[in-house]
């Protein structure tokens, strides 16, 4: 879910809002109560929540993660039969 920052207009209180999308704007400041609390422009940040999100969650033997470190794997030693 994004992370919202809001701020009032009214007496400047700052505060930080983790909420859906869809959700509808808060308009009414927690601090004094007025109805001049918006959403500020910033990049939002967001929560990922759930398994599968962590780098944790794909680690298997010495692997870091399944994605493609663009190393190739070490070559096997050719066999000489003679």
């Amino acid at each position: 879910m994004p992370i919202y920052e809001y701020v009032c207009d009214s007496c400047g209180h700052e505060k930080d809002v983790i909420q859906r999308m869809s959700a509808e704007p808060l308009t009414l400041c927690p601090a004094c109560g007025v109805s001049s609390f918006r959403k500020r422009i910033s990049a939002s940040g967001f929560r990922l929540s759930g398994s599968g999100w962590y780098e944790t969650d794909f680690k298997t033997g010495k692997k870091k993660n399944l994605a493609d470190s663009g190393e190739k794997p070490p070559a096997k030693a050719a066999s000489s039969t003679d």
